[in-house]
């Protein structure tokens, strides 16, 4: 009986694979449109951050006048950095994002340890951190006056996870649509924040803007440290290059969303602070566990308890956006043979790409297990930003080695410039400000992706493929996913 169901069960398998051959292209749709685009932007941009913790980019500025002036230095400088990402996404019309254009700049070393970082550490990190956000504040009101357990916040964060996680293998079109509600009901929350500082300021409400200025400059240390966390906020404005194949019309949409979606976040991140600022002083901003919560119990009482309820509407939008874009680095690296076959597969259904997808949030809920997963974003958070170099570093070599590729946006070369030397900054700024020892271990991690790379990616051992194989085939037969057609 079981060799029969084998049987048949490959049989299956022999008519999948003819079916895409034969009759359909088993690829992605292009299927997520500029309002969509512009959606995952902010979606992914506005998390819980500008709700709970802008108390840090004040009190690394000083004072009131300096912080709202990073916050709108930061959206001008990610704006550009956006620039410099949208000539590379109309230039190199690949998904994947940075992993592609690192590709095609420095090569396949570089790029695979580029995907190694991000599909094993840096994406399934940061989903598993937007969840455990948004379980903290759902179960918050069933918990007063205590902290709530925190294995129950972890297996609601869990459920979260696989809730994301399933809506994002079943449709693109519902991931975006859940996307563009969320981030729908996350401006909803900013319009009412702001037109409530509106009416306070109209009101005679500007104490804490008469003295902006006053007070004594801070040290330069801490001003690239208010920046630091200001461009943390901002995370996420390269989300868009991570879908390029599925986008409609990628030389207009990309950069239109851009230009359109990282302004609107800039506007609504110093809108909302000026909110703040209205009735709270700085003091009390600094000492606010959650900005946003406190500015509803004074201006928004007795319907206060809509805010914690936006910040979890807003930080299930900005998870739904990162397994959105992360299931695609994890599908175009095995698409190149940097990661396991199965994971550039595509379902045969839903045209999604399902395997990547479960494998991110598979990685998101064992990050959800150790007791302090902060510290691992943070340690991690400045190889983000050596990549961000590496990328923007890739853009200037490219118009000296590849000058035959089509540019439908160009952007002056100072701007990938600038990108870099802010990079650099970045980088070396929490390692000289605070040397520890777990930055070494994150850099040994990433170059330890090499061990994995020479035999089974350089060298194409056999006996890798040997055990590869009969996984990928039962896996393929589970799941119902065929391999994409390669692009011509």
């Amino acid at each position: 009986r079981g060799s029969c169901f084998l049987s048949q069960r490959k049989g299956k398998y022999r008519n999948m694979i003819g079916t895409k051959t034969k009759t359909s292209k088993m690829n992605h749709q292009n299927s997520v449109g500029l309002v969509s685009g512009i959606c995952l932007i902010v979606g992914r941009m506005i998390g819980s951050g500008i709700f709970i913790s802008p108390k840090s980019v004040l009190l690394y500025s000083g004072g009131v006048g300096p912080c709202l002036l990073i916050w709108a230095s930061c959206g001008v400088i990610a704006t550009l950095g956006a620039l410099c990402y949208a000539e590379l996404g109309t230039m190199i019309t690949k998904s994947g994002g940075d992993y592609s254009y690192i590709m095609e700049a420095f090569g396949p070393v570089v790029a695979y340890l580029f995907s190694w970082t991000t599909v094993i550490v840096l994406k399934p990190s940061a989903l598993a951190i937007l969840t455990l956000s948004l379980a903290e504040y759902a179960i918050a009101p069933f918990y007063p006056g205590c902290t709530p357990p925190v294995v129950v916040t972890k297996c609601l964060a869990a459920a979260a996870i696989m809730v994301i996680v399933s809506v994002n293998c079943y449709s693109v079109k519902l991931a975006s649509y859940v996307q563009n509600i969320f981030t729908a009901a996350k401006l909803l929350i900013i319009i009412i924040i702001t037109v409530a500082g509106i009416v306070l300021l109209a009101q005679g409400n500007t104490e804490n803007f008469l003295s902006a200025f006053e007070g004594p400059a801070p040290p330069v240390g801490e001003i690239g440290l208010a920046f630091y966390y200001g461009f943390w906020a901002y995370d996420g404005w390269n989300q868009l290059n991570f879908i390029t194949e599925e986008l409609k019309n990628p030389f207009r949409n990309l950069p239109l969303a851009i230009i359109i979606g990282i302004p609107l976040v800039a506007v609504c991140y110093v809108m909302v602070n000026v909110a703040y600022f209205t009735v709270m002083t700085t003091s009390e901003v600094l000492l606010s566990p959650a900005v946003a919560v406190t500015f509803g119990d004074k201006v928004l009482y007795p319907v206060s308890w809509i805010v914690p309820l936006f910040v979890v509407f807003s930080t299930f939008g900005s998870a739904n956006g990162s397994c959105f874009t992360a299931g695609r680095i994890s599908y175009v690296s095995g698409r190149e043979g940097h990661m396991v076959k199965i994971l550039s597969y595509i379902s045969r259904k839903y045209f999604t790409p399902s395997p990547a997808i479960i494998f991110n949030g598979i990685l998101g809920i064992f990050y959800l297990m150790p007791a302090d997963i902060n510290s691992l974003i943070n340690y991690f958070s400045f190889a983000q930003w050596m990549f961000y170099g590496l990328t923007s570093l890739g853009l200037i070599v490219m118009r000296f080695t590849r000058k035959d590729l089509h540019r439908p946006v160009k952007v002056p070369i100072v701007l990938p410039a600038l990108v870099v030397l802010v990079s650099i900054y970045l980088v070396l700024a929490p390692i000289i400000d605070k040397p520890e020892v777990e930055y070494l271990y994150c850099a040994i991690f990433i170059l330890s992706g090499l061990l994995l790379y020479y035999p089974f990616v350089h060298r194409k051992v056999k006996w890798g493929r040997t055990i590869m194989r009969p996984i990928t085939i039962y896996l393929q037969l589970l799941m119902e996913v065929v391999p994409p057609e390669k692009s011509e």
